[in-house]
Order: structure tokens, then C-alpha cells, then sequence
């Protein structure tokens, strides 16, 4: 006769349902991985910075072309062309690793100041402004320098973030970072361009300080580049003259010389007020201000949408500032934070520097706005700047999120030892 009471093989704890639930795992990837805020940050005030520069090119370049006759969109679809190369770039070093930055600084230095070189190159380079700092290709004209400022702000940091323990002996600060940098400003000063010099010259001055070095060892960069800007000045009659024109107390004297543009752009802020005329409605662009669509596009928003609407474009700088200083504030990667600081430096000195042109601040230096004035060049290296502080930002120590999987409980098993009643009874 079968024992019905006998106790059936106890089932493996591993394989039984009823005792290890059913876990749900799924693995989306690094797709779906929670972006940094400082990403969000700094990527949302860069799209609305472009967005606001190509309105503002737009204003400032439609009337003068319709009265010449020309298409009003030419200018603002040209630098919208640009913007379309510069986001997707932008997009795609966000996505490269820090590594991949580091051992391209040496390469990307070289590309830039061999492309640079090409401005003295006779039917190549373009001689406008008394600058010789740009390239004619077809129907476009690039100005190389700009990418000597992304090269520079790689390669002192690779070479500042290799020495390492060492920056605090100043023959390590100084060599190579020092001799490289005069050799890149070189190439930009030979063609009269101080005001990039002057950028550069900020963008290594930011490296040195965020790399953490003692103060003192900024004294000799200060004295060389003091010493340069003078020299430069009272040896180039060009420099000189804006530069006697802006101590020059009395305006009315140079007014249809180097006071003209100065002049207009201090009226053209003066005109706007609080609220500004309303977009579109500047006076000042009606070939008043020559150069109204680049170096004092300042003015043409001063004039349109007043204090105001300069307060709002500051902000957004100060929005984009704030965003990469906390890169610099949380990483622990030295190559980062010294490029980091190299960039900020660049963007928000030589914003500083074309507002206070345009306020008289500084002599006429002839750069451009970032992000903001008409260029493609300058829009396409900040951008692609901006891809490489959203690159940095994927490397930042993310908070650490417990997780567990789900657990849904299955029906409970029949108690171990004996049969149901109805089987026992059957």
C-alpha cells in the first residue's frame, strides 16, 4: 500500500517562486542616465544666448540691407548657418570622455596655430580693420584665432594637470606653459590683433589661478603682457590713434575720425532708457554705427530693449559663469578644473571686455560678443567650448541612489510535510 504521508522532496530555495518573489531588472543604459544640473545649466543658457544673438543680428542687419537693395535675411541666415554646425558639435563633445580631451591638447594646439599662421598667407589672408586676422574660403571668412583660444585652454591644462605635485616650483609652472603661450599670442599679435592678445593673455592668467598656483608666480606673466600692450600700442599708429581718442576729453574734435563709433554706441544706450525702444525700432543701425551687428551689438540691444533687456543678457552670462564654476568647485580632476577655469575666464572676460568697449570703458578692441555678435567663427568655437564643459560634467561624482529591485509576492506554497486534505481524501 503507497504512503500518502510521505514528505515529497523538499524544492531548491533558488528555484521556488513562492519563496525568492519574481525580481524585475531593467537595464536602460547610460542614455537614460540623469544629466548633472550643471549641464542643464550651462546647455539651456548657451541654446537661449544663440537663440538671442541671431534676434539680435537679425534687428540690427535687416534695415541697412533692404535699403541697399539686398536681401534682410542674409546676415541672421548666415550666422544661423553657423549655429546649425556649432549645436550639433557642441552635442557631440559633450559625449567624448575626459581622457579623449587630454591626449587631444597637444594635437589640437598644433592644428590651431598652423591654421592661424595661414592669415599671412598672401591671397589667403584678409587684411581688414588694420588687423590681418582672417582667412578667406570661398564665399566665407574665418578668423583662426578663435580655436587658438580652445587650443591654449587644453594644453596648459594637459600640461599643468601632468606636473601636478610639482606646480608649486615656479620652473615648473612657467616650463613649458609659459614660452607655449607667448609663442600662441605671437601668432595672433604679428597681425595686430590686441584685443584676442588680450583674451589670451586672461585665458592663461585663469589657468594659472585655478590650477592653484601661488600668486606670486602671476607677477612676471603681468609684467610681460604690460609691457607688450605698450609697446604695441605706441609702435602702431592705428592702436595709438583710438587709444588718444578715447583719453581724448574732447569728442567733438574727433568725432567724424575715431570718436564716430564710440560716440554713436554711447547714444544708441543713452537713446533705449529703461524699457528701450522696442525691437526693431533702433535708430542707431541706420548705418549710424558701422559696426552694429558684431563689436556693438551691445548698443543695438541698450537702444531696443534698454536696461532691461541689458540686465537680462548679463544675467544669462552670469547664469552660464555660475554653471561652470560649480564644475570647478566639484571636480577632483585637476585637467578639468584648470580648463574649466581657462574657459570661464575666456567667455566672461572677453564679454566684459566688448561691453566695456561699448561703454567706453576700454579703446575700441574689436571683439565680439560671445554667443551674441555676428561671426560664425566665434559662435563656433564658444559652442564647441561649451560641448567640451558638458563633456566635463558627465565626469562630475554623481550622488550615490539606493536602489532595490521590485519584489511581487507569489501565492504562498502548500505547507511541507503532508498533502492538501481534498488529495489525502482522494
Amino acid at each position: 500500500m503507497e504512503d500518502r504521508t510521505q514528505t515529497p522532496p523538499a524544492t531548491p530555495p533558488d528555484t521556488d517562486p513562492g519563496r525568492r518573489g519574481i525580481a524585475a531588472r531593467i537595464h536602460l543604459g547610460r542614455v537614460f542616465t540623469p544629466l548633472p544640473g550643471e549641464y542643464l545649466v550651462i546647455v539651456s543658457t548657451v541654446l537661449v544666448l544663440t537663440g538671442f544673438g541671431l534676434v539680435m543680428i537679425l534687428s540690427a542687419t535687416s534695415a541697412t540691407a533692404t535699403e541697399s537693395g539686398g536681401n534682410p535675411y542674409s546676415a541672421v541666415l548666415k550666422q544661423a548657418l553657423f549655429a546649425a554646425i556649432g549645436i550639433p558639435l557642441m552635442f557631440i563633445a559633450s559625449r567624448m570622455p575626459v581622457g579623449f580631451w587630454k591626449r587631444m591638447a597637444w594635437p589640437f594646439l598644433i592644428f590651431a596655430l598652423l591654421v592661424q599662421l595661414l592669415v599671412y598667407v598672401p591671397g589667403l589672408g584678409v587684411h581688414a580693420g588694420g588687423n590681418q586676422a582672417w582667412i578667406q574660403v570661398g564665399p566665407f571668412q574665418a578668423q583662426p584665432s578663435e580655436f587658438v583660444k580652445m587650443g591654449m585652454a587644453l594644453w596648459i591644462a594637459a600640461v599643468l594637470a601632468r606636473k601636478g605635485p610639482l606646480l608649486s616650483n615656479w620652473r615648473h609652472v612657467y616650463v613649458p606653459v609659459v614660452p607655449g603661450a607667448l609663442l600662441a599670442m605671437g601668432t595672433v599679435l604679428a597681425g595686430g590683433d590686441l584685443g584676442t592678445t588680450m583674451v589670451l593673455v586672461a585665458l592663461l592668467i585663469g589657468a594659472l589661478f585655478f590650477s592653484g598656483v601661488k600668486l606670486r608666480i602671476f607677477v612676471l606673466p603681468l609684467v610681460v603682457f604690460v609691457a607688450g600692450c605698450f609697446v604695441f600700442a605706441v609702435t602702431n599708429s592705428n592702436r595709438l590713434a583710438r587709444i588718444l581718442s578715447f583719453l581724448n576729453p574732447d569728442t567733438a574734435s574727433c568725432y567724424y575720425n575715431e570718436c564716430y563709433q564710440p560716440l554713436h554706441g554711447i547714444w544708441g544706450l543713452a537713446g533705449g532708457g529703461i524699457f528701450g525702444l522696442g525691437l526693431g525700432n533702433s535708430k542707431e543701425k541706420y548705418d549710424w554705427l558701422p559696426a552694429a551687428p558684431n563689436d556693438y551689438i551691445f548698443a543695438i540691444v541698450g537702444e531696443e530693449l534698454g536696461l532691461v533687456g541689458c540686465l537680462l543678457l548679463l544675467s544669462l552670462f552670469v547664469m552660464l559663469a555660475v554653471g561652470i564654476f560649480r564644475i570647478i568647485r566639484r571636480t577632483d580632476d585637476l585637467f578639468v578644473r584648470v580648463a574649466s577655469g581657462a574657459i570661464v575666464t575666456w567667455i566672461t572676460a572677453q564679454a566684459f571686455m566688448n561691453i566695456a568697449v561699448v561703454l567706453r570703458i576700454f579703446p575700441v578692441l574689436g571683439v565680439p560678443l560671445p554667443f551674441v555678435s555676428q561671426g560664425g567663427t566665434s559662435l563656433v568655437s564658444v559652442l564647441f567650448a561649451s560641448g567640451v564643459l558638458l563633456s566635463f560634467t558627465r565626469s562630475l561624482p554623481q550622488p550615490v541612489v539606493l536602489t532595490s529591485p521590485v519584489v511581487t509576492t507569489a501565492a504562498a506554497p502548500a505547507p511541507r510535510g503532508r498533502r492538501p486534505v481534498e488529495d489525502v481524501a482522494r
